[in-house]
């Protein structure tokens, strides 16, 4: 029926503005959540190059054989400068050193009994570079589990962008067609609508008629039987007539004023 085409129409209406409305937001999430993954993943990967430049500046002073010399960004035109000794090259980013370290093979002297035992400078080093390697570890752990969450994060969202457009495009293939049946049940019922007002003036017009009939035939029966008496006096009268017509041989034809008076035969 057309109220339930009608529902139906409506429903899916509503269907497609919550399709719409659930991809608007999963996306506006989507980029808040990629932005916040980029922002968390700059401070680490920041963090991390920290960690292995101080590293890296400990082992110089520690562990030569460890160390690693920076590596300074140049442009094209510095680095061919710097070839041809035109410039000299701009110094490398390290941490500035604000205190020289010097390395002894002796012990100092035994510390006041309130503190405890001097350790060696190699024995220092090795617990701060056991916690810079604890750090980076824990911020390597972290990248590798932010850029899963990231993956699985956009692999979610990709499917669920799938499915919508997929509900979506049968929603509106399916409203569509309800659509046309709708417009062809509303032609129907105007073309039925006209037929009923044609038949109502149809039947009017044959209620008319047979009402006119039917006072005829009343008026008929009525009279019927004054008109079948006037009918018999009119038979009557005409039996009569040609009775006196049949009975009469001759009648008197006067032909003139003073002319003679003469017979003749009736028919």
């Amino acid at each position: 029926t057309l109220d339930a085409v009608t529902e139906d129409i409506a429903s899916l209406v509503a269907g497609i503005k919550d399709t719409d409305k659930k991809v608007a937001e999963a996306t506006t999430l989507r980029q808040k959540e990629h932005a916040a993954y980029k922002e968390s993943m700059t401070a680490n990967v920041a963090a991390k190059k920290v960690l292995e430049i101080a590293a890296n500046r400990l082992a110089k002073f520690y562990t030569p054989k460890l160390y690693v010399a920076p590596t300074v960004d140049m442009s094209e035109d510095q680095r061919i400068a710097v070839n041809f000794g035109v410039e000299e090259a701009p110094p490398a980013t390290e941490f500035v050193q604000v205190r020289s370290h010097i390395a002894s093979s002796a012990a100092p002297p035994p510390p006041p009994e309130t503190w405890d035992a001097y350790q060696k400078q190699s024995q220092g080093h090795g617990g701060v570079v056991a916690l810079i390697n604890m750090l980076k570890a824990d911020l390597e752990k972290e990248i590798n589990e932010s850029k899963v969450e990231e993956k699985d994060a956009q692999a979610e969202y990709e499917e669920f962008m799938a499915d919508s457009a997929s509900k979506r495009t049968s929603d509106v293939t399916v409203l569509g067609n309800k659509e046309y049946v709708k417009a062809e049940l509303e032609a129907s019922i105007q073309r039925l609508t006209g037929d009923e007002k044609s038949t109502k003036a149809e039947a009017y017009t044959k209620a008319e008629t047979l009402r006119d009939l039917h006072v005829e035939c009343d008026w008929l029966l009525s009279n019927f039987e004054t008109r079948k008496g006037a009918r018999a006096s009119e038979a009557g009268a005409l039996k009569d007539a040609k009775a006196v017509l049949a009975g009469a041989d001759y009648s008197l034809v006067q032909t003139g004023s003073f002319s003679r008076p003469m017979l003749r035969k009736s028919k």
